[in-house]
């Protein structure tokens, strides 16, 4: 049976009154064309209401839903597709409705540029339906996300800097502890870094990073964006680690060259020689890694990837404070 909820059957009944909803939803359950979904739970008015109903399938008319989509919905929405695919239509009938009636009624809201769950609300009354199901029934109706004119949002970049200098080096991390651990460090006015100067430091938070980086050179200040700095990354000695490197250096590589942070990786290989070490998680595809690999000689990368065939790998808090200022 399809399904419909109580807010699309106002739309598509266009109901003047919750008053003359009430009586249409009355008479079509006595007619046994609606049956009351009661795990929807009831609406909290008077009479009460509930959520959703079934439709049953003898209510099911093909020609009025072909009429349907015909003529009663936005012309904006191209219903090619539905047509030939009534069964699917009635599936997805709910999310069209809503989508017809925001563009029938509020068009003018995609003028303004907004946030995808801000938009998802305001025409679904869900936040987080374009972001999981809705993009196959945007796509259904001949739209793209894009033509809801919205953007995407990205956790903002954590970073400390100890300096604003120009130009200068930074370093992006994939995990908090060393984050926190390299940030307790400059507070206290070290700079020097297993050898190396650096100016800030960047919580990549895992894959994270690829979808906030989109934003670096438009929330960051100035001396953070500077064509000429040096950026390094360090993460875990595993195939994700080495994979959030290269796709963050291939998906900026016409804005900045991301070097691999070489003497962390070196320290984590010299450190972790001979212990036992931790299983690789679940779930990691293995990858060639060519990009990460150029930057070591052959000694180096022979022993990266003995540890990495044998599905184990050395995490980034292998190393700590005393590591960082070379006191191993």
């Amino acid at each position: 049976m399809a399904k419909i909820t109580l807010d699309a059957y106002r739309i598509q009944h266009k109901c003047k009154s919750y008053i003359d909803l009430v009586k249409r939803i009355e008479n079509d359950i006595a007619k046994e064309k609606l049956q009351p979904i009661k795990a929807s739970g009831l609406n909290g008015k008077s009479p009460a209401l509930y959520n959703a109903y079934f439709i049953k399938e003898q209510a099911i008319d093909e020609a009025f839903y072909s009429n349907e989509l015909h003529y009663d919905l936005s012309p904006m929405i191209n219903t090619t597709y539905y047509v030939s695919n009534l069964k699917t239509y009635l599936k997805e009938r709910d999310y069209v409705l809503k989508l017809s009636q925001f563009l029938q009624t509020n068009k003018e809201a995609l003028l303004t540029k907004v946030s995808l769950n801000e938009r998802s609300f305001e025409i679904f009354q869900e936040e987080k339906f374009l972001n999981q199901k809705g993009k196959t029934i945007l796509k259904h109706c001949g739209f793209q996300i894009e033509d809801l004119n919205v953007y995407h949002t990205s956790v903002p970049l954590t970073y400390y800097s100890s300096n604003h200098n120009t130009p200068q080096t930074i370093l992006i991390l994939e995990n908090m502890d060393p984050f926190f651990s390299m940030r307790f460090l400059m507070l206290d006015g070290v700079t020097t870094i297993l050898g190396k100067q650096i100016d800030t430091i960047i919580y990549g938070a895992g894959k994270g990073i690829i979808r906030s980086f989109n934003d670096f050179d438009f929330c960051l200040e100035d001396y953070l964006t500077n064509p000429n700095n040096t950026i390094y990354y360090w993460g875990d000695l595993d195939y994700e680690g080495i994979e959030i490197y290269e796709s963050l250096q291939q998906s900026f590589l016409d804005h900045y060259t991301i070097q691999p942070f070489i003497e962390a990786y070196l320290a984590m290989l010299e450190k972790g020689d001979g212990m036992h070490l931790p299983t690789t998680k679940e779930g990691q595809r293995q990858i060639d890694g060519e990009t990460f690999f150029s930057y070591f000689d052959k000694t180096q990368v022979e022993r990266m990837k003995e540890i990495l065939e044998k599905r184990t790998y050395i995490p980034q808090e292998i190393l700590n404070c005393n590591d960082y200022r070379g006191e191993l």
